[in-house]
């Protein structure tokens, strides 16, 4: 389909017929030779003079290209576009921050598989992480890992196969074998402030108590709040466990609590793939979609053509002035 961006550029059409009527015609005096007997001139050669100006007429084709010159130099100032097929462009309206305990406790092998056998904390969450990760195409998500302190594994991408390269290079204890979990949040709400939507979702996974932030997870979860982040929480490990290998369960849920989000206790891999199922339910995928049709300018075809059409026609004049002036 072919379009035109400037359609009042066709006005301009008419303009050479009325400059053609209304402007003053050119004049132009030429020299003359008088002679004494130019009457009996005029008798002879059967003319009667008259006083006047002469016209001299108009070769048709230097007029033809001309205007042709002229309607095609109006057609490129009408910039024609050749328009495509429309394009669906679907962007996410909710950016997704996953925060992941690798503290020393997550080695761990106390969580039961899908076939009985016991596994890895840390392995468990990462095959359930990277399921809900597949589900969640289209959406930005960004990676954090905590452990003595806190770090970005991977920023905001829409790119979720590297995320998941980036999970999988996440091991039990490189983040530091203690447990930050205040100071996870408080980068996580700092990874947010590039993001341009208002739909702002953390998931936090830990299987231990808070020891070693410098921020507390209460401070951190009213910062959240009031930045509009809502936070899940999900607790695994053993409650009833002493010192720094018993998750707090009381502060997780305060978190969700004090962020309007919610709040899931896992102790098995089926356990935390049902949690992050009902969160993936919670949260369905909100896209904003947008479409466009890509335009291709067509504007030089007829100035090009305009171009050989002057070129030929100043290549005919000068070969007929020669011509003539050969004769």
């Amino acid at each position: 389909m072919i379009t035109f961006a400037a359609l009042w550029a066709f006005l301009l059409l008419p303009l050479p017929l009325l400059i053609y009527f209304l402007a003053p015609p050119h004049r132009e005096e030429s020299s003359a030779i008088r002679i004494p007997f130019f009457r009996h001139v005029a008798q002879a050669a059967g003319v009667d003079p008259q006083a006047g100006s002469i016209i001299p007429n108009r070769a048709r084709f230097p007029a033809v290209l001309v205007v042709l010159i002229w309607v095609l130099l109006v057609i490129a100032l009408a910039r024609p576009e050749r328009l495509g097929e429309p394009v669906v462009i679907e962007k996410s309206a909710r950016d997704v921050v996953l925060a992941l305990d690798i503290s020393g406790s997550m080695d761990q092998r106390d969580f039961q598989s899908t076939d009985g056998t016991p596994k890895q904390r840390l392995a468990a969450v990462k095959d359930v992480l990277r399921d809900f990760i597949a589900q969640r195409q289209g959406d930005r998500m960004a990676l954090i890992i905590f452990g003595t302190r806190a770090f970005v594994q991977a920023p905001f991408t829409e790119d979720l196969n590297s995320l998941n390269g980036f999970l999988d290079q996440t091991q039990v204890g490189m983040a530091g074998p203690n447990t930050a979990l205040g100071d996870a949040i408080g980068l996580g709400i700092r990874t947010f402030e590039s993001s341009e939507v208002d739909q702002r979702l953390m998931i936090v996974l830990s299987d231990g108590a808070d020891t070693s932030s410098r921020m507390t997870p209460v401070n951190a979860s009213a910062i959240a709040a009031d930045k509009g982040v809502v936070i899940y929480t999900i607790g695994v490990g053993d409650p009833e466990a002493s010192g720094e290998d018993r998750v707090d369960l009381g502060a997780l849920q305060d978190i969700a609590d004090r962020t309007g989000g919610a709040y899931f206790y896992a102790d098995d891999e089926d356990a935390l793939a049902q949690t992050y199922q009902r969160i993936d339910q919670l949260n369905p995928r909100i896209v904003e979609t947008q479409s466009y049709r890509p335009r291709e300018s067509l504007a030089h075809y007829p100035l090009i053509l305009a171009l050989l059409l002057f070129l030929v026609g100043a290549t005919g004049l000068h070969v007929a002035h020669r011509g003539r002036g050969l004769a």
